[in-house]
């Protein structure tokens, strides 16, 4: 079997028990365990149960005969194995079985990563910030990630609710699928319906050939509704049936087809007050707000100013391929008070006319726009 795997392009180690095969991991990464149920000093079941409490552990195959798939499958779901080959083992299976659960090992490498920012440092990008508020963002973040469930977003513009819906599918078992947004108050009312659940050649006029929407777009990954309570009450009604069914109907077509989606909406009205003034359904309302994040204004959070700065700047700097290395107390003073109506967005545009002007060296007031240097 080591054989055949190297074969394949891949490095194996081979040990001759659990024992064995525990203390080897301790010096080899493993992307993929292969282990037999029956093995002396250590069995599969006790291996597996080590596996299973140690942090990062790899993902585990096993090998099992014939009168024992019942055996294998109780170790699937009670230990936590990847799956089970049986004896006598065939190439093509097992070389699928290991190149998935390597994969699968990948993925669940990337998301640790990405869960170690959200605790030390906050999200990528502009979602950076140590503040109370904002650790209960990133808590909320980790538990609601895995789930296919919805999520309305709500804020003021500007407040990164776009970033909140891209970690949320970074974290997700979705996040090798596509992250579809779409911004429906920028759509007038004769496009919306088009742009989400696509259409076919002829059926309106322009309409010259078919056109998927970002339902299908979208399938297997995440799509965010920016703006929700902007879409056309009439378009609330029809999409509220595609959450509730899974189907979508292109327009001008008779049939149906399933697209598996996770829905985010994202809003900059207060919810309660958009339901209640006509703006978003209900019932749409409900199915959307299974999970609410709530992000509130920079100046509402202002300690977390000077890290979100730092990490923006060295963001502008490979954008613009300036050398800034900070900010002279003055200038973060200067930030400090302002009130940041356009919020995390506005700071960015601050600082990036500020890395141009500046090139290299601090910020200094001087390279900060005429209102904020007073």
């Amino acid at each position: 079997m080591a054989g055949m795997v190297k074969a394949w392009g891949m490095n194996a180690e081979t040990a001759a028990d659990g024992r064995e095969a525990l203390e080897k991991l301790e010096g080899f990464d493993a992307d993929v365990v292969v282990t037999d149920l029956s093995m002396p000093r250590m069995d599969g079941h006790d291996f597996l149960k080590a596996l299973r409490d140690a942090e990062s552990a790899p993902p585990a195959i096993v090998v099992t005969a014939f009168n024992k798939i019942e055996t294998a499958l109780s170790v699937v779901h009670d230990l936590g194995a990847y799956w089970f080959v049986e004896k006598p083992v065939r190439p093509a299976e097992l070389q699928l079985l290991i190149r998935r659960a390597a994969s699968h090992k990948r993925l669940a490498r990337e998301k640790l990563g990405l869960v170690r920012q959200l605790q030390y440092k906050g999200a990528v990008g502009e979602m950076i910030g140590s503040s109370p508020r904002m650790q209960e963002i990133y808590s909320l973040l980790q538990q609601i990630a895995p789930s296919k469930a919805s999520v309305l977003i709500s804020g003021e513009s500007g407040t990164g609710k776009e970033v909140v819906a891209r970690t949320l599918h970074a974290l997700s078992t979705r996040r090798t699928g596509p992250f579809v947004a779409i911004n429906c108050a920028a759509l007038p009312e004769s496009l919306i319906e088009s742009e989400l659940f696509g259409h076919e050649k002829g059926s309106f006029t322009g309409a010259t050939e078919r056109r998927a929407g970002c339902f299908e777009l979208a399938q297997n990954g995440t799509l965010l509704l920016d703006e929700i309570g902007e879409m056309p009450i009439a378009t609330q009604a029809k999409l509220l049936r595609v959450l509730e069914d899974s189907k979508v109907r292109r327009l001008g077509s008779k049939a149906e087809f399933s697209v598996d989606v996770r829905v985010l909406a994202a809003t900059n009205k207060v919810p309660d007050e958009a339901v209640k003034g006509g703006h978003l359904r209900e019932d749409l309302f409900y199915r959307l707000n299974v999970f609410h994040i709530h992000m509130p204004p920079l100046r509402d959070r202002k300690a977390d100013i000077e890290a979100m700065s730092e990490a923006l700047i060295e963001d502008l700097n490979r954008k613009h391929e300036t050398r800034v290395t900070g900010m002279d107390p003055p200038v973060l003073a200067a930030l400090l008070r302002h009130d940041w109506p356009g919020n995390v967005r506005e700071l960015r545009n601050v600082l990036e006319r500020s890395v141009i002007v500046a090139v290299e060296g601090q910020i200094e007031l001087r390279h900060l726009p005429a209102h904020l240097a007073l």
